[in-house]
C-alpha cells in the first residue's frame, strides 16, 4: 500500500469541539492514518467556542493576509494552528472575525439559525483551498465531513481542477446526521459561483437548504459515505433519491472504520 497525503476537512474536531459525531470521527481517522505511514493535514473553522489561550492556537502569519470573496464582499482569512494533545497532529483552523467570532456555532442564544450560515460555509470551503495552496502541500485525498464542507468536491471539479496542487486530488464526502430547516436566501448561488463553475452546475443548491448543500457534495465528491447505517429526519430518503446515480457506501463508526477508510483512501488513490 502507498503513503499519501490526505486533507481532513470538518466543521470541528474533538478536543477543541464537539457538538456531534463529527468531531470524534475527525479525531480517530486522522491519528489511524498517520500511524499507518500517511502525511495528515487538518482544518476546521474556528468557531467562538473554542478557547484560544486553553487551546494554545496562534496565528500563522505566513498563511494569513488573503482576502476571500463571498459574493460581493471581500473578507479578511486568519489562519491559527494549535496541536492535539497527546498526538502528533496539528489542526489548522480558519477564522474571520465577522464569521467566526460569536459564542456558538450554527445557532444564536434563541436557538435561531444564523441567516449567514451559508456566507460561513462558503468562506471555510474557499479559504482550506487558499490555505493548502499558500502551504504547497498536494493533498492526494481531501477527505470532507459535513455539510459544511460539501462545496469543496465541486470547487475542486471546476475552479481549481488546473491548479498543480490539486490536479490529482480525490475527494470524499461522509454525510452526517445534522439536518437543519432553514432556507438560505434567493442570493445563495451567485454567492457560491466562481470561476468555470455555470448556473447549472449549482441546480442542486436551488432548494436553498440542508438538502441542496448535501447533494452538491454528493454530485462532485469522488466518493460518498454514510456515517450510519439509519439515518433519522428524513436523510435516509434524500440519499435514497440521490444515489441511483451515485453509489454511496456506509461505514459506521466503530472498532473497524479505520481499515474502511484506509481501503477505501488506497482505492481511490491507486
Amino acid at each position: 500500500m502507498s503513503k499519501f497525503r490526505i486533507l481532513y476537512v470538518a466543521s470541528e474536531i474533538n478536543p477543541f469541539l464537539q457538538t456531534s459525531n463529527v468531531a470524534e470521527l475527525v479525531r480517530k481517522l486522522p491519528q489511524a492514518m498517520q500511524e499507518k505511514g500517511m502525511e495528515i493535514r487538518i482544518l476546521v473553522p474556528r468557531f467562538g467556542l473554542i478557547n484560544e489561550r486553553k487551546n494554545r492556537l496562534h496565528e500563522v502569519v505566513r498563511l494569513s493576509g488573503i482576502n476571500i470573496s463571498v459574493g460581493e464582499e471581500e473578507k479578511p482569512l486568519v489562519i491559527k494552528v494549535a496541536s492535539i494533545p497527546n498526538a502528533k497532529l496539528q489542526v489548522y483552523f480558519i477564522d474571520n472575525e465577522d464569521y467566526f467570532h460569536r459564542k456558538s456555532v450554527f445557532h444564536d442564544k434563541e436557538n435561531k439559525f444564523y441567516e449567514d450560515n451559508d456566507e460561513r460555509a462558503i468562506f471555510f470551503c474557499k479559504g482550506v483551498l487558499e490555505t493548502v495552496k499558500k502551504l504547497g502541500w498536494a493533498p492526494d485525498i481531501v477527505h470532507c465531513n459535513d455539510w459544511m464542507t460539501s462545496l469543496i468536491p465541486m470547487y475542486l471539479k471546476t475552479t481549481y481542477k488546473n491548479d498543480p496542487i490539486f490536479k490529482n486530488t480525490k475527494t470524499v464526502f461522509t454525510i452526517y446526521d445534522t439536518p437543519f430547516s432553514h432556507k438560505f436566501e434567493n442570493d445563495l448561488i451567485e454567492k457560491v459561483k466562481m470561476l468555470d463553475i455555470e448556473d447549472d452546475m449549482l441546480s442542486p443548491l436551488k432548494t436553498k437548504d440542508y438538502e441542496g448543500f448535501i447533494k452538491i457534495g454528493v454530485e462532485y465528491a469522488d466518493a460518498v459515505i454514510k456515517s450510519e447505517a439509519a439515518f433519522k429526519n428524513g436523510l435516509n430518503a434524500l440519499l435514497s433519491k440521490v444515489s441511483d446515480e451515485k453509489k454511496i457506501d456506509t461505514i459506521e463508526k466503530d472498532e473497524n472504520c479505520e481499515e474502511s477508510y484506509y481501503n477505501l483512501y488506497n482505492e481511490l488513490v491507486g
